[in-house]
């Protein structure tokens, strides 16, 4: 079946056609027709899939249509809640890209930015609002966003707004929103939690889960690397400079660790440049335009960033830290092999980080793929590295030769 063949608003088959959308993917194919008899859905898809235009087609053909009939602004109609700015950014674009020739206006609104050129964009007719937690929450107390006359409301990457403590957030929400509404939650894996919280907000929904035994994208292809915690710069470094026009998008543990990868490869004249949590927003967004654009090529970023990163072409993947939680894997590789492209997905696992592996494993359901390297290779890539700094070893063990000379000079 093609977008053609769907019954929507002929605006909106313009959109679709001109952004090149021929045939809906799975989600999309499973999740269109429901979402436009007004019924809820309980959505499981992996990432990449397609889910924005999953939910933002039906939406925007419905609300269309309902501004063609009463032409009148009488407050947000559809409410997307989801974890992170880069997301609700990301979805923001989508739905008006997709809306560019049909009469609804969709805004977003979050936090870490001046809350009053947000507070002007709600008193202008609005339609569609994309928004996180903490913002929304603010506004609402605050007078400034008023959600009683919503009528669709969307949960996006609710397993991700859990990982980050806003179940209280989600449950304090319904006391502002009409009862009679349709919900939409979506997903990228499920467990018992999801699955109370999911089922205690929706009526009857009609659920949906895509490649339910394979939590990853068909077009990554995996690998994984025993590579010591104090050499993986030297490997990453080699990965960049053997690849010199691929997009890298390279995974850390913590802020802490983003910024000395980044110093790392500065010292051999690598560009890159990092996004986390303390990274102002406008910084942010700044770095995920530089990203887009190609003029930087590699991206190094934390798990919180994982969920909002959709930038076109990602080549690779890297996981220079394992995730901690191994959910966040999928969440990280689905970042490349988005759409019809292939993407390629590479791990660098220490000794201590075994146990990580394994747990990653179990979760995919199958052995990632293992890539030997001899010790000659791996000694050949610290050697040719043009980093000439001393290991973080190397430093420990000049610091005890002295502290042992030093013992026995006392001695004598």
């Amino acid at each position: 079946m093609k977008f053609e063949d769907y019954p929507i608003t002929p605006e909106l088959k313009k959109s679709i056609a001109k952004l090149g959308f021929r045939r809906p993917t799975d989600i999309q194919y499973k999740s269109i027709p429901p979402i436009l008899k007004g019924e809820d859905v309980l959505a499981i898809a992996q990432t990449g899939t397609g889910k924005t235009a999953a939910f933002g087609i039906p939406i925007l053909h419905y609300l269309h249509q309902k501004r063609v009939r009463e032409r009148r602004p009488d407050g947000i109609k559809c409410l997307i809640m989801v974890p992170t700015r880069e997301l609700a950014l990301q979805i923001t674009e989508v739905l008006q890209d997709l809306g560019k020739h049909t009469l609804v206006k969709t805004a977003c609104i979050f936090g870490g930015v001046d809350q009053e050129p947000q507070i002007d964009r709600l008193e202008k007719r609005l339609d569609i609002l994309v928004t996180t937690p903490g913002r929304m929450f603010d506004l609402v107390s605050q007078g400034h966003l008023r959600l009683n006359r919503i009528e669709i409301l969307v949960l996006d990457e609710a397993d991700h707004m859990l990982d980050l403590g806003f179940i209280k957030d989600i449950r304090d929400l319904m006391r502002f929103l009409p009862k009679k509404r349709q919900t939409l939650f979506f997903s990228a894996t499920i467990d018992e939690k999801i699955k109370k919280l999911a089922y205690s907000l929706v009526t009857k929904p009609i659920r949906i889960q895509v490649s339910p035994k394979d939590p990853v994208s068909k077009n990554v292809d995996h690998a994984v690397t025993f590579i010591e915690m104090d050499d993986k710069r030297f490997f990453l470094e080699r990965l960049v400079k053997e690849n010199p026009e691929a997009k890298i998008l390279v995974f850390v543990r913590t802020k802490v660790r983003a910024e000395r990868v980044k110093k790392a490869m500065g010292r051999v004249e690598i560009q890159s440049l990092t996004i986390h949590g303390d990274v102002e927003q406008n910084k942010r967004l700044n770095v995920m335009n530089q990203f887009k654009n190609g003029d930087i090529k590699i991206l190094i970023a934390t798990d919180v960033s994982s969920r909002g990163i959709d930038i076109p072409n990602v080549n690779y993947v890297v996981n220079y830290d394992l995730p901690e939680q191994p959910e966040n894997y999928v969440h990280r590789v689905g970042r490349t092999g988005r759409g019809k492209n292939r993407g390629n997905a590479v791990s660098f696992c220490s000794t201590e980080e075994k146990v990580l592996l394994d747990e990653i494993q179990e979760l995919i359901h199958k052995p990632i793929d293992v890539l030997e390297i001899n010790k000659g290779d791996y000694l050949e890539t610290i050697d040719i590295s043009d980093d000439r700094s001393k290991s973080l070893k190397e430093l420990m063990m000049e610091v005890e030769q002295v502290m042992s000379k030093k013992k026995k000079k006392k001695k004598k």
